[in-house]
């Protein structure tokens, strides 16, 4: 059985976006390096049509899994999250108790998590130790480096 993925309306914008691409650009592309590679002869020890052939295999395989993913994919509908408790989709402002640096992080679908624009997944251990909470706390997160304590400023979207 195939596994729900949950997008935001911008993420699985992107991914159709991506897999039109795939279909209209590099399928073409791909198509006219075979056909080349075909007019220069002897199939059986040509590197090039190997190559393309190899090349064709490996498109065909990432457009079937990114329409695999469309499929299953459904848009998570902000209106009916709460914004009193941290949940996907939540922008967090949070202050580390230990050195006192403050950050915000947006929680996003794994699939849309991007780091140098803040967006954290929300299968990540700060996100995890996140959720569920409300503005105030304070939170203590096991992570890689160890224990952190986290106090929450503020939460939005």
């Amino acid at each position: 059985m195939n596994e729900v993925k949950y997008f935001t309306k911008e993420g699985l914008d992107k991914l159709k976006e991506e897999l039109e691409h795939l279909k209209s650009v590099e399928r073409p592309s791909i198509s006219q390096q075979i056909a080349e590679a075909r007019e220069k002869g002897d199939l059986s020890e040509n590197a090039e049509y190997d190559a393309a052939k190899n090349a064709q295999g490996m498109l065909e395989l990432k457009i079937s899994k990114l329409e695999n993913t469309l499929s299953n994919a459904r848009v998570i509908d902000e209106s009916q999250l709460d914004t009193d408790k941290v949940s996907i989709l939540s922008r967090v402002k949070l202050k580390n108790l230990i050195n006192k640096a403050t950050m915000t992080y947006t929680l996003v679908p794994e699939n849309e998590a991007d780091i140098k624009s803040g967006k954290i997944s929300v299968n990540s251990p700060i996100a995890k130790g996140l959720l569920g909470k409300k503005n105030g706390e304070k939170v203590e997160i096991q992570v890689p480096a160890g224990l952190m304590t986290f106090e929450i400023l503020e939460i939005g979207r």
